[in-house]
């Protein structure tokens, strides 16, 4: 049923994932299916913010963050599962969104930190990948 997932986390709040990892293994092994795991850094590219950064500053800080996800992911992610990494720049959401787009994500599997039904409703990321996906989205509560 499910051939291509979409797990987005927050290399800097790994604890919330724990439990969609988890279920990301799951759900790939029962299905087969490839994980791509996506992390979003801040969107250094808009004209106001890159203007206080070296030219160098956001192709550094790509290139660390994609260490770090490597690294998350060999700690994760048994080698049975075929695991793709991603990182992207800017709003969380819309990058979420445009790779699952792209990627042509059967399932999302989303961590979420927020306390309270009214919290994920009132525009937390999680709330808005579930609002806007064209494809099933699993929302974790850490």
């Amino acid at each position: 049923m499910f051939k291509t997932i979409l797990m987005p986390i927050d290399l800097q709040e790994t604890h919330l994932a724990v439990k969609a990892v988890k279920i990301a293994i799951d759900e790939a092994r029962k299905h087969s299916a490839e994980i791509h795991v996506l992390t979003v850094i801040p969107g250094f590219g808009m004209p106001l913010v890159s203007t206080f950064f070296p030219d160098n500053t956001i192709k550094d800080a790509m290139k660390t963050v994609a260490k770090e996800l490597k690294k998350y992911i060999a700690s994760n992610i048994p080698n049975d599962i075929t695991t793709h990494p991603h990182i992207a720049e800017g709003s969380p959401a819309e990058r979420i969104l445009n790779l699952a787009e792209k990627l042509k994500s059967d399932l999302i599997i989303i961590p979420s930190h927020a306390q309270s039904l009214g919290q994920v409703f009132l525009g937390s990321c999680a709330a808005k990948v579930v609002e806007h996906a064209r494809c099933s989205v699993m929302v974790i509560k850490g």
